[in-house]
């Protein structure tokens, strides 16, 4: 097991820094490989829902955005493709629009993106990974390696939208190896939100401040199927006391009536569709593919709420005892397969109880990996925030409509996850791998 990286200090530093940035890269690419190469060229062209971009314009996009941030900018080196800079710029081609683009074919997409990794890793071997802000301990590079796996889940994501035969397998997720349920509470008080010295961490992270958090109760795992069940067989889809008038109008509109890849067979058991396969669903597994207004409305039928982002934050990072802001729940070291399901291990979350190791110092599991988790927050930058290296990643998001998800799923990889990572999505939003988990105030002591 690894531990977090510090500031690269002499040359040996370096060294150990420029590795683990060639491995990261390396551990991208391979993946975005292994998303594309199982289609053959018609689904890779087509757009499988239109939500989503056909997964050539990704491959590309992701090649392209390498080279403008590695090849250009840091190592100072004229253009690959400087043609193609408008057909995958993400702000200037909604996803439904973009199978109309002249995008590269896949033979054109994977020969792009080869070639620009070739430059980076001879940028990468000439940098000094110190002395700009862009490069200072690899930035620049690790943002990218972000940047590549983020999309690598979407393309996961797209494969759970199509339709036909399955094209990925993985090992099915570990069942629970100790009993998990309950809630935990976690004291009132101050605590270190964000970072300012994690290397990677992106700009929405930043800086690090206090925040007060009055004291709360949190549910010791994410809502699991058997407990959604509950929620539609007691009418849940059917109750708009249970909606807000917004959740409403959409459940109305959109024909909501269970998580999404959920049916039920004629003899009342539920399945689900995971990428390709219909298997019936496991009890215990915390439930994914819900919006945000699924999961407010299970919350108001469970007497409780979903958790702001600094609640999710503070029960996943504070140590009651120490007083400290860990990195991860259970401390500093990266995760492994013993303490979060992420980096596409399995294609399912695991039951909840399966990841003690990775459990919180207040006894609460499964905060990193299995399934994104909605929050009751709006996406706002922090005190102090500054936009860096680009306004587009954050800042134009901030004040939208859009509500923060934390923790990451199975489809996340590590490079990409850690306790101050902050996602956001529109409310509506199923096709991501996000399911929840609950809160409630504390009612003062009499006296």
């Amino acid at each position: 097991m690894t531990t977090q990286f510090s500031a690269a200090t002499d040359n040996s530093d370096v060294e150990r820094l420029r590795d683990r940035i060639a491995s990261a890269l390396a551990r991208a690419r391979a993946r975005t490989l292994g998303l594309t190469d199982v289609m053959d060229e018609a689904e890779l062209v087509a757009q499988h829902s239109r939500l989503m971009s056909p997964l050539v314009w990704d491959l590309a996009h992701i090649g392209n955005q390498e080279e403008l941030w590695l090849v250009r900018d840091v190592g100072g080196r004229e253009p690959v493709r400087a043609d193609i800079d408008e057909l995958y710029d993400a702000f200037k081609h909604a996803r439904a629009n973009r199978p109309e683009l002249p995008l590269l074919d896949p033979a054109q997409a994977r020969e792009y993106v080869g070639t620009v990794r070739d430059k980076v890793f001879e940028v990468l071997e000439r940098s000094a990974l110190r002395g700009d802000p862009l490069v200072d301990d690899g930035f620049a590079f690790g943002m990218i390696a972000q940047h590549e796996q983020q999309h690598d889940e979407t393309m996961l994501a797209t494969h759970q939208l199509r339709t036909g035969p399955a094209v990925l397998s993985a090992p099915a997720a570990p069942s629970a190896v100790t009993p998990v349920d309950g809630e935990v509470i976690i004291p009132a008080g101050a605590f270190t939100m964000g970072t300012s010295t994690d290397p990677w961490a992106l700009d929405n992270e930043r800086p690090a401040h206090p925040v007060h958090v009055p004291a709360f109760a949190i549910d010791a795992a994410p809502i699991t199927n058997e407990q959604y069940a509950a929620f539609i067989e007691d009418g849940g889809y059917t109750r708009p006391e249970l909606w807000s008038e917004r959740g409403w109008s959409h459940r109305q509109e959109a024909g909501l009536v269970a998580p999404q890849f959920w049916e039920r067979d004629p003899a009342g058991q539920w399945w689900h569709r995971v990428f390709g396969v219909m298997a019936p669903l496991r009890p215990r597994q915390p439930v994914v593919h819900v919006c945000w207004f699924e999961a407010q409305a299970y919350a108001r039928w469970a007497g409780k709420r979903l958790p702001t982002e600094a609640e999710w934050e503070k029960a996943a990072r504070f140590d009651p005892t120490t007083g400290r802001t860990r990195r991860y729940p259970w401390g500093d070291t990266e995760p492994d397969a013993d303490t979060a399901n992420l980096g596409q291990r399995h294609l399912e979350p695991a039951d909840v109880g399966a990841y003690p190791k990775g459990a919180s110092p207040a006894g609460v599991h499964q905060l990193i990996g299995d399934v994104w988790e909605w929050t009751a927050s709006g996406f706002e930058p922090y005190p102090g925030f500054r936009a860096f290296p680009y306004a587009e990643y954050s800042d134009v998001f901030f004040g939208g409509d859009y509500r923060v998800l934390r923790g990451g799923s199975f489809g996340t990889d590590p490079v990409a996850c850690r306790g101050t990572f902050r996602n956001w999505d529109h409310p509506i939003r199923r096709q991501i791998f996000a399911g929840f988990r609950l809160a409630r105030d504390l009612r003062p002591a009499r006296r």
